[in-house]
């Protein structure tokens, strides 16, 4: 089977020559040396269950030595400068493009590199949506259409919903089916997801805001906001909870059966790498999200509207929809070129020849009936991958150690800004864009350093799960930076006193003679940073009487404020919009921790995924990773951030007062919630290190001479096709 010259080596690594693997020309001295294909001596053996033909080889050494049966004849390879024609041994077209249009130009893309480009931009795009604008914008929509928090958690939960929904049938159908076309739609459906979540923008009414400037003040006009009707508006919320089930619809297929395509369509020791860098992708997808989704809030929704109001303003409204907008367009673009690929890439046949099975071995045997060319293609055989799965300890215990890691993952990227929020006194829109700095080096890094270890090491799939241990010890080690905190800023009639002393019994008490005639509203939250370095609820509780702008950084500044008292001079004080900036000393030592807890716990995402696609039969790996996104987003993605808010929850100071009812809350104890934090992370990570020693001491390996493909070879494939054919240029790195 010849292949043009734009063709690529075994990882899309481009030659210049042309790839001629049916009859390789004798060497110079050699010429009376005939290479026989097995073509040449008899026709080609039976199919194998990857849609390849085996040659009558002898041993499998020998068929390692020699090129892969071909169907096309010899006088055909010369028709090649006509037109680009890739043909598999049962004559499926292996060609890249729509139906019969297989231009030749698009064969340049038709490689395990280009694959791995749109299957990146992808997972980017899917990050960035569900993971990065819907946390980021959150507040805004609850703000926009009259959410509570309950609704705005269903609304993030119909995401995972939905991908647990989709998982059996699309990891056990798509894995024995066409990948490329389940991933394409399977896009396509999340681009239709991110535009129907921007769609309440486009179909409701101007966003109307109180912006008197003198709204606030002591002695301003305090209107109860409970007066107004109640909004209609909330009714959005299903058309948020359907963007988001399309979201879970459409990711489905790409962290199954993308995976599974990568690791088919390259060699087994590059295969960790190409995950490494898939995920790593969908790594900076939420990092983009955050910083991109603060940006946009810093735009008021209703785009070329003038008004009065800064974003630090409590009924500030970003523009949250453009994110939505830009995602769901990219989406439905990258869907075209992912669906335009065949069910395997040209030359992938040899690395199915060459692979060498890690699979975990079952006493009863049971595990050699998914070996079976026609196993797992009808509903029939869905009970049966589900028992030889579950009587797969690995597996099993690989699952759980994941779901662990998931609940961290899931609870900390959702809390993670609102804790350095607390922490150091920042904004939400500041803490966003943090958070996302943190993750970016930290989440993306060791994501990509996971697989390259996997690599450069020569892991087996016991050492895979040794690395994977290592890094979890690390990061618990590391997870007891939680015993320190920094202290809160201090709040007039929230952590201390007005006169400055403690309040007795932690009761909040926000009258004090000097705002006692402004007739204070609890239900209009508003800090303020006074200058005396207190933090007061409002301008109105700090008794402030008078507004201005400050022209250097357009916040409002207030004056003649009876609560604040001057450092110098005698009488009142001014305060200005916002919190008052922490200076904490335990700051970088906090932040330093904390992007090693973040590093080591993305350091062994890649190698136990790795190691969940070794410990499985091949024909079993995307149904595996089906089974295994079940489990984790049951156990972990779906109860950790409500376990994670729960915990946090419980360190309020201050709750937002909805005429009567506990809504949000306002002030967090720093103390009681790093306390939390290190209990919850204690706890899960002593969980994910049990089970991993668990899976490392319950795997049992193939005996070396059961292993498939190559008796010859060793673990990473060494008995290379290219020791063989003198065309074929040295590949010892990516």
């Amino acid at each position: 089977m010849a292949m043009p010259q734009n063709s690529t080596g075994e990882n899309g690594f481009c030659f210049t020559q042309t790839l001629d693997f049916s009859r390789p020309s004798p060497p110079p001295g050699e010429t009376g040396r005939t290479f026989d294909t097995p073509s040449a001596r008899e026709p080609c053996g039976t199919p194998l269950s990857n849609g390849t033909a085996s040659s009558s080889a002898p041993s499998p050494s020998d068929s390692c030595a020699e090129p892969l049966c071909s169907t096309t004849p010899r006088e055909e390879e010369t028709q090649f400068g006509e037109g680009i024609k890739y043909v598999s041994a049962e004559g499926e077209e292996l060609a890249c493009g729509w139906g019969g249009f297989t231009p030749g130009c698009l064969q340049l893309f038709n490689t395990s590199k280009g694959i791995l480009f749109f299957l990146c931009v992808a997972s980017f795009l899917q990050g960035m949506t569900v993971n990065g604008f819907i946390n980021t914008v959150i507040t805004s929509i609850e703000r926009r259409f009259d959410l509570r928090s309950y609704q705005s958690g269903l609304i993030a939960s119909s995401y995972d919903i939905a991908a647990c929904v989709c998982l059996t049938f699309v990891s056990y159908f798509g894995g024995n089916g066409h990948k490329p076309r389940w991933l394409g739609w399977g896009v396509l459906v999340m681009g239709l997801g991110s535009l129907l979540f921007a769609l309440p923008h486009f179909t409701t009414g101007r966003y109307e805001v109180r912006s008197a400037a003198e709204v606030g003040v002591c002695g301003g006009n305090q209107s109860l906001p409970c007066a107004q009707a109640a909004s209609s508006l909330s009714g959005y919320r299903f058309v948020f909870m359907l963007g988001q089930f399309l979201h879970g619809m459409g990711a489905t297929p790409l962290y199954t059966l993308g995976v599974t395509y990568l690791d088919e369509n390259v060699k087994t020791n590059y295969s960790p790498v190409y995950i490494a860098v898939f995920y790593t992708a969908a790594i900076l997808g939420p990092a983009a999200g955050y910083l991109v989704g603060g940006m946009f809030l810093n735009i008021y929704t209703e785009i070329g509207r003038e008004i009065d109001i800064t974003p630090e303003n409590t009924l500030w409204v970003g523009a949250w929809w453009i994110g939505f907008l830009g995602a769901g367009a990219a989406s439905l673009l990258i869907s075209v070129p992912i669906l335009g690929y065949p069910q395997r890439l040209p030359g992938s046949q040899r690395y199915i020849v060459m692979r060498v099975s890690e699979a975990h071995q079952l006493k009863d045997g049971s595990h050699k009936k998914a070996s079976d060319p026609d196993f797992g293609k009808t509903v029939k055989d869905l009970p049966r991958s589900v028992l030889l799965l579950l009587k797969n300890p690995t597996f099993i215990f690989l699952c759980l150690a994941g779901a662990t890691e998931a609940t961290l993952i899931a609870g900390m990227s959702t809390f993670g800004p609102k804790f350095l929020e607390s922490q150091f006194s920042l904004s939400a829109s500041e803490a966003a864009t943090f958070f996302g700095y943190l993750v970016v080096p930290a989440g993306g890094g060791g994501t990509f350093l996971g697989g390259f270890l996997v690599n450069k090491f020569k892991l087996r799939c016991s050492g895979i799960i040794k690395l994977c241990l290592l890094c979890t010890v690390s990061s618990l080690l590391a997870i007891f930076i939680f015993f320190i905190h920094c202290p809160n800023m201090p709040m007039a009639g929230v952590t201390q006193m007005y006169e400055g002393s403690a309040l007795p019994g932690g009761h909040l008490n926000l009258t004090a003679a000097c705002n006692a005639e402004c007739g204070c509203l609890q239900e209009t939250y508003s800090p303020v940073c006074g200058s005396d370095d207190i933090m007061y609820y409002s301008p109105c509780h700090a008794g402030c009487k008078k507004v201005s702008e400050n022209l250097q950084n357009g916040k409002k500044v207030y004056h003649e404020c009876s609560c604040v008292e001057k450092t110098l001079l005698p009488g009142p004080g001014d305060a200005e919009a916002g919190k008052c900036t922490s200076s904490c000393a335990k700051r970088p030592l906090l932040l330093f921790f904390m992007f090693v807890v973040i590093l080591f716990t993305f350091l062994s995402s890649i190698p136990a995924l790795t190691a969940t696609l070794r410990c499985v039969p091949d024909r079993q790996r995307s149904f595996a990773l089906g089974i295994q996104w079940i489990v984790v987003r049951t156990l972990g993605g779906i109860p950790g951030p409500i376990a994670f808010g729960s915990m946090i929850d419980k360190s309020c100071l201050l709750w937002q007062d909805q005429c009567g009812e506990q809504g949000s809350c306002y002030i967090y104890q720093n103390s009681a919630m790093s306390r939390y934090t290190l209990i919850a992370g204690l706890v899960y990570k002593v969980l994910g290190t049990t089970f991993f020693i668990v899976a490392c001491l319950l795997y049992k390996p193939p005996p070396p001479e059961s292993a498939p493909g190559s008796s010859g070879a060793s673990e990473n494939g060494n008995c290379d096709l290219q020791e063989h054919k003198p065309s074929l240029p040295a590949e010892e790195d990516i």
